[in-house]
């Protein structure tokens, strides 16, 4: 492993090192431009000295790879970094704006694509209209299923993944003839599980340190995916004796 890759942060003589075997033509100064027209915002040390990390290197190869390859203005790369900040497929030709990706490590035709270049977003983060219309649902339809406890905007106003997935849930649901207000009782039973899990993992959060903490993440997620292969099977064992099995 070299020096450099093996600092939690790099210098700028390190970054340009990092990208100067892809792109030849870059320069110092090029890396402090693309920083003053906030395409990257390293942190800065008690003596004002530039600390980039992976992800801004990261950054850094997915402006220049856009300029080379596609000849994109900076104005329309930061847009498109700031769709994959929430998660988003930047827009394209024909679009009018960025999309929800249908499926991790999709790629828009002809651009440097952000799990090429970028980390994972860690969330997506959706406007209202982003919400209602990557749900197929009608802003009406939003109000109800908000109006009944099953989602809440993030703070900052924004829509995380998981509304994505419940707006798209009740949507299929309607075909049934079941509207959010017959749902309440889902949620009512989310929170009682919750609450389950949560005595499961509150101990190992307690100690405080990323192991115990990744371990909790882990344990939340098989007792959650536990808990829909059980509630499933209750309703399904439920229903058998109407259904004749």
């Amino acid at each position: 492993m070299s020096t450099s890759a093996s600092h939690a942060f790099m210098s700028i003589g390190e970054v340009l090192g990092q990208l100067r075997g892809e792109f030849p033509d870059v320069t110092i100064s090029k890396i402090r431009f693309l920083e003053a027209e906030g395409l990257v915002e390293p942190a800065r040390t008690s003596s004002g000295y530039r600390k980039f990390s992976r992800d801004d290197v990261g950054r850094l190869r997915y402006v220049l790879a856009a300029q080379r390859d596609n000849y994109l203005p900076l104005r329309v790369i930061k847009s498109h970094l700031e769709a994959i900040d929430r998660g988003l497929q930047p827009a394209v030709a024909g679009q009018s704006g960025p999309q929800v990706p249908v499926s991790a490590g999709e790629e828009a035709d002809g651009l440097p694509h952000a799990d090429d270049f970028l980390p994972e977003p860690s969330e997506l983060r959706l406007s209202r209209d982003e919400l209602v219309q990557a749900a197929g649902i009608e802003a009406e339809q939003l109000n109800q299923i908000e109006s009944f406890g099953l989602i809440s905007p993030r703070p900052g106003g924004h829509y995380d993944g998981d509304a994505l997935v419940i707006a798209k849930t009740v949507a299929q649901m309607s075909r049934f003839g079941l509207e959010p207000r017959h749902l309440r009782s889902f949620r009512t039973t989310a929170e009682r599980e919750l609450g389950l899990v949560e005595q499961v993992v509150a101990p190992l959060v307690r100690q405080r340190n990323p192991e115990a903490r990744g371990r909790a993440d882990e344990v939340a997620r098989e007792l959650a995916s536990l808990s829909v292969r059980l509630h499933a099977t209750l309703v399904r064992a439920g229903l058998r004796p109407q259904l004749g099995g």
